[in-house]
C-alpha cells in the first residue's frame, strides 16, 4: 500500500531550516553527512508519521506555492498561540490576499520563505 512518507521543502540555509522546523514540530533530526546538498530528514518521535526533510536548494521559494503543509490545531486560542510561537521561532506571517471571507488558516513562511498554513480545525465553517 502507498503511503505518504515525507514532505521535502529546499532551503538556502539548511541547518537554519532544521533549527526552525525540529523546533516547531518537536521532530528529531536525521542527518546525511555524506549527501552535498545537506539532505536532513526530520522524524516524529513516535517514528510513526509524515517526516518532513530539507535539502539545500538555490531555487527561491514561491509566493504563492501550488504545494504546501497545513499544520492543525482544534481551536482559535491554540492557532493564536501556535502562530506566535511559530513567529518567535523566526516563522514571518505572509500578507495574503487570497483568504476566503471566513478563513480558518493563517499563512506562514518558514525561515526560508516556503509557505505554510496553521489551520483551526474547530471553525466552525473549516472542517479539514
Amino acid at each position: 500500500m502507498l503511503k505518504l512518507g515525507t514532505v521535502v521543502f529546499g532551503a538556502e540555509d539548511v541547518e537554519r531550516a532544521v533549527t526552525f522546523w525540529v523546533a516547531a514540530l518537536g521532530y528529531e533530526p536525521v542527518r546525511f553527512p555524506e549527501a552535498d546538498n545537506d539532505f536532513t530528514i526530520l522524524v516524529p518521535p513516535s517514528k510513526v508519521g509524515t517526516r518532513v526533510a530539507l535539502q539545500q536548494s538555490a531555487t527561491p521559494a514561491q509566493e504563492s506555492p501550488r504545494v504546501h503543509i497545513d499544520l492543525v490545531v482544534d481551536d482559535a486560542a491554540e492557532q493564536a498561540a501556535e502562530i506566535s510561537r511559530l513567529c518567535d521561532l523566526g516563522a514571518t506571517q505572509v500578507a495574503w490576499d487570497q483568504y476566503p471571507a471566513d478563513a480558518d488558516f493563517v499563512v506562514l513562511a518558514d525561515t526560508e520563505g516556503n509557505r505554510f498554513c496553521v489551520v483551526n480545525a474547530g471553525h466552525e465553517s473549516g472542517a479539514v
